[in-house]
């Protein structure tokens, strides 16, 4: 084992800050945020459009989303109200968008492993059980305790939003956190409306429903034309849930859970490849077709789904399912009757206090008993700003209220609560957000390693034990970190057995598009034992790290290449490298290559006499500094 044997020929190392922007570009996570916000301003217009017009014009307001429809063959009839066709149609898209989230969190995300699934796994079931008991106790004798499903949900729309508008920057270990977080409690919250506000029940339909789920199943080994198969099978679900009186909104996340999910083969994309070259040199419509089907193909439907749909769902499900549920009369007869309502001040209290208190203190609570695992960045700080914005919620209480609560007097008192409760969780969130962000602890974290090395983790060239310790967040298409690799290779010649070197990713997706695919494929020469040789081959030769030239190399190292190539698509695999590129979002970390000396950011020159100045100057291990 050895460092990289490496070329002259990038620019000059000690001017690391040259480098480009990772900022932007550190996973799908902070790129969605952009969208997330505008889909939260969006939801937020459509609520204070639909609170303006009920009470400058109810009757209008009323009258509209009562207008009927029908749809249907000769004495084959649907009559839909505009409300019931946006909360029963409408919304099933919006639950099949969650239901495929859900399938893949738990199948490549971050619900893969217990050790990361547990804490908002319990934070999340928290979160549902301490504000329904809240509820039940300030609602008490009011007639209405069973709508106690009004408050167990959190909205997962607002949440992402909220959190891109008022939360930290470099929040994406937060995000992540918190998408897991819903993605359990909406699994919770679908789960009540189905068993407990679910009437008239009549279970012959979901036989038929049964048997379509069974055919999305197998549709998967359809080699062609997939997508009318699904669509078919999918209106018949969805219709057999309506026929049974379960809600028909329950459809999209079963149908969702059966759609495959998987990471791309790295034979099926150089397959891809292969065809849209062939495409080039002979540009028919023939090839055309096939390397469009090649490259659709090797990603899985579910993520082609979500891609697709979640646009739709942002800029127009959710504000018009806002405009049609959110319409409460701001009289001074409604307010008077809220502000001595049980059931307003029970689902303000449940939502604001119980959201926090379930969430925030099962998370500290597990943390430190050492049941489960945090990421780096995730103090308590800004477990507690997003806790409190975890009481906003909008989209599925107003949903249970019309579910829950018939009389519509109590109804009005009732959004009056979720409105004002969501407010208020949204400002909490952004006042602790602005007061913690500002604190000389956090305005710390960018200066000190935050995660300490672990020998059994990280990949550590040198004793484990060594008193000096040298880390790298780079990236092997790098031009500066190609020339670092050599600077490093002359200070460990130098220190020998005093210095341990260790290597994290921190790819600049954005500018090299094959980063993360000769990180992962780093990881999984790793697992065979050869992370340092496989980091060696990808520096000689940076200009090739295509599918082909990945397997190519590992043939030359010797490795295992069924063993290899099916750890290249393992969700371990894709969490190791996400976790170091979040671990340097958290530090921001925003030019390549970074070093941490003995624990702390080093900011001078990135020459060999600097770097072993630094390292001498102090010789306390990183791996025993605290993390902030």
């Amino acid at each position: 084992m050895s460092l990289p044997v490496v070329i002259d020929q990038s620019p000059d190392p000690e001017h690391p800050d040259q480098g480009r922007d990772i900022a932007p570009s550190i996973a799908a996570w902070v790129r969605a945020m952009g969208p997330s916000r505008t889909g939260a301003l969006l939801l937020v217009a459509g609520t204070v459009l639909a609170i303006v017009w009920a009470n400058v014009s109810h009757e209008t307001y009323e009258a509209f989303w009562d207008t009927r429809m029908t749809i249907g063959v000769a004495d084959l009839n649907l009559d839909f109200t505009l409300h019931a066709l946006v909360n029963d149609a409408l919304m099933a898209v919006f639950f099949f968008t969650v239901g495929l989230e859900v399938r893949r969190e738990f199948s490549i995300g971050e619900l893969t492993t217990w050790h990361r699934a547990v804490v908002p796994v319990v934070a999340a079931v928290c979160g549902l059980l301490v504000p329904s008991l809240l509820y039940v106790l300030i609602a008490r004798g009011s007639g209405w305790e069973s709508a106690w499903g009004v408050v167990i949900s959190t909205d997962t729309a607002f949440l992402v939003g909220g959190l891109a508008l008022v939360g930290p920057r470099a929040s994406g270990r937060l995000r992540i956190f918190l998408l897991a977080l819903a993605v359990v409690d909406d699994i919770g919250a679908l789960s009540i409306i189905a068993l407990v506000y679910t009437e008239n029940f009549s279970p012959q339909p979901l036989l038929i429903a049964a048997v379509g789920l069974v055919g999305i199943w197998f549709t998967r080994y359809v080699p062609t034309g997939r997508g009318p198969i699904y669509a078919t099978l999918s209106i018949i679900v969805w219709f057999a849930f309506l026929a049974s009186g379960v809600h028909p909104t329950l459809a999209g996340v079963a149908i969702a859970l059966l759609v495959p999910v998987y990471r791309p083969s790295r034979r099926e994309v150089e397959h891809a490849l292969a065809l849209a070259r062939t495409f080039r040199q002979s540009p028919t419509t023939q090839y055309a077709r096939a390397a469009a089907n090649s490259l659709r193909e090797s990603i899985s439907i579910n993520e082609r789904l979500q891609s697709a749909y979640a646009p739709y769902v942002s800029f127009v499900i959710l504000p018009v399912f806002a405009l049609a549920n959110a319409g409460v009369q701001i009289s001074s007869e409604v307010l008077a009757a809220a502000a001595g309502s049980p059931v307003t001040w029970g689902i303000v209290i449940a939502l604001v206090g119980g959201k926090f208190v379930g969430v925030f203190g099962s998370t500290v609570l597990v943390r430190d008993l050492g049941l489960g695992e945090l990421g780096p960045g995730l103090s308590s700080s800004r477990l507690a700003g997003g806790a409190a914005l975890c009481g906003v919620g909008f989209t599925l209480s107003l949903f249970i209220v019309d579910l829950a609560i018939s009389d519509p007097a109590v109804q009005n008192e009732a959004r009056v609560g979720v409105l004002l409760a969501s407010v208020l969780a949204f400002g909490i969130a952004a006042l602790i957000f602005r007061a913690t962000e500002r604190s000389p602890r956090e305005m710390e974290v960018g200066q000190v390693l935050q995660r300490p090395v672990d020998p059994a983790r990280d990949h550590v060239y040198g004793p484990v034990d060594a008193p000096l310790t040298l880390v790298e967040y780079g990236d092997f298409q790098c031009g500066f970190c190609l020339k670092t690799a050599g600077t490093i290779q002359e200070v460990v010649q130098e220190l020998g057995g005093r210095l341990r070197y260790v290597w994290r990713h921190a790819p600049l997706v954005h500018y090299h598009p094959n980063a993360v695919a000769a990180a992962e494929a780093a990881e999984a020469a790793a697992m065979q034992g050869k992370f340092f040789e496989f980091e060696r081959a990808l520096f000689v030769d940076q200009e090739h790290q295509q599918p082909a030239d990945i397997l190519r190399r590992a043939e030359e190292l010797g490795l295992d290449l069924v063993r290899f190539e099916k750890d290249l698509t393992s969700s371990a695999v894709a969490a190791r490298v996400r976790d170091d590129m979040l671990d340097a979002e958290a530090m921001d970390i925003t030019a390549v290559p970074t070093l941490f000396v003995n624990g702390r950011r080093h900011t001078a020159p990135h020459d060999a006499r600097s770097l072993i100045l630094a390292l001498e100057a102090d010789t306390e291990p990183a791996g025993d500094r605290p993390s902030p």
